[in-house]
């Protein structure tokens, strides 16, 4: 993987900017904005709806972005990948659509894969005490549950489930799966047809594509048996003033005006992706990771292999770290509780710095972070 190659397709770069937040936003490469604004100079027009050339084009390119998509995720068929606005509206369609009796939950989940569960029984897994997942409590206790809704990968720690153990657990107890994988899907292969998934979230803004992009898979059996969230224009293949016909799957949950550019621009950062290797790129990340000193910090979560570096300096806040390197030396990283407050209220930890990367992230660049540390744990 040729790192300076892929820096060239990203012009924000270019202002020297150190940019370790990719666990909340990537950045977009040159490939993902022209896709973008070929729609608006060329077919900004409705799709499904005018059976003029502008119209026919945009259908063709967001059939052509949902066959995409299928591929890169390997579903049966293109039916199955549901258009959202986010990973977290992905999961309020699902917490919206199926009549769940009590659904089980990791202790890391982000705020969008906790909050749309509290309307039912809900149930919370403890990690042990290395942060890992506790495969002993979920095979005792999972025959409670008719869903498990998991963060796949945590925007915590970077920590990645034992999923192949944990789906065929949740299986033999026919129990569903569900699985956040917004951290996940933008750094790793997922094969949700030879994993057996049920039912998978994740947003395009993490994977190298637009804002207000996301994507909700679902089985076709089950995405058939769900109510519909979402009502309205495209939704409805007739209606009268006390009737209506829903269209089938996948317009059946996409009401309304899409995002047509964003949705063609999230197919051109899939193919973006395919054309690195997702293996390439996790193992990239993994490489950075590794090279970071840890000497005299506090780390918080999971320490072991992992995309993703949380830490405090002693005696000196997270938000003053972050500040502290973006106005030093341009590092750009998150700080506070990462939209993870339930954990960090239960491990007594007010907030941590987070450093998260990508495949446009060097060697170089962790040199410079390492350098910055040195000066800070001085600070303390």
């Amino acid at each position: 993987m040729n790192v300076n190659k892929i820096r060239d397709d990203f012009p924000v770069l270019n202002k020297k900017a150190i940019y370790f937040d990719s666990a909340c936003m990537s950045l977009k490469p040159v490939q993902v904005i022209e896709k973008m604004n070929e729609y608006y100079n060329e077919y900004p027009a409705c799709a499904g709806r005018s059976v003029h050339k502008f119209g026919v084009k945009l259908e063709n390119e967001v059939r052509d972005a949902r066959e995409l998509i299928k591929k890169f995720i390997n579903a049966r068929n293109s039916k199955e990948i549901i258009f959202t606005k986010n990973a977290t509206e992905s999961i309020n369609l699902l917490a919206n659509s199926l009549n769940f009796k009590k659904v089980l939950l990791t202790d890391k989940e982000h705020n969008s894969n906790s909050l749309p569960w509290r309307k039912f029984k809900y149930g919370v897994i403890k990690s042990n005490s290395d942060f890992t997942f506790n495969l002993e409590k979920f095979t005792n206790g999972i025959k409670d549950y008719d869903l498990i809704s998991f963060v796949l990968t945590s925007n915590v720690d970077g920590y990645t489930l034992p999923f192949k153990e944990i789906i065929k657990i949740a299986h033999e107890n026919k129990v569903k799966v569900h699985f956040d994988a917004a951290q996940t899907i933008p750094h790793q292969e997922i094969d949700v047809k030879k994993l057996d998934i049920d039912f998978m979230s994740f947003s395009g803004h993490k994977m190298l594509g637009p804002t207000g992009t996301g994507v909700f898979y679902g089985k076709e059996e089950l995405l058939k048996e769900m109510k519909q969230f979402l009502v309205g224009g495209e939704t409805v293949v007739d209606s009268t003033y006390s009737t209506f016909v829903p269209e089938p799957i996948p317009a059946k949950f996409e009401a309304g005006l899409q995002n047509y550019s964003g949705i063609i621009g999230l197919g051109a950062a899939v193919k973006y992706l395919q054309k690195i290797g997702m293996d390439n790129v996790h193992e990239h990340e993994i490489k950075l990771v590794k090279e970071i000193n840890t000497e005299g910090l506090e780390l918080v979560g999971y320490t072991g292999e992992r995309g993703i570096f949380n830490f405090n300096v002693p005696k000196v806040t997270h938000h003053e770290v972050a500040h502290i390197l973006d106005s030093s030396k341009n590092i750009m990283i998150r700080s506070g509780r990462h939209c993870v407050h339930p954990w960090y209220n239960a491990n007594n930890i007010d907030g941590s710095a987070r450093a998260s990367f990508y495949l446009y992230n060097t060697l170089e660049e962790i040199k410079i972070f390492n350098e910055s540390l040195e000066k800070l744990k001085k600070l303390g």
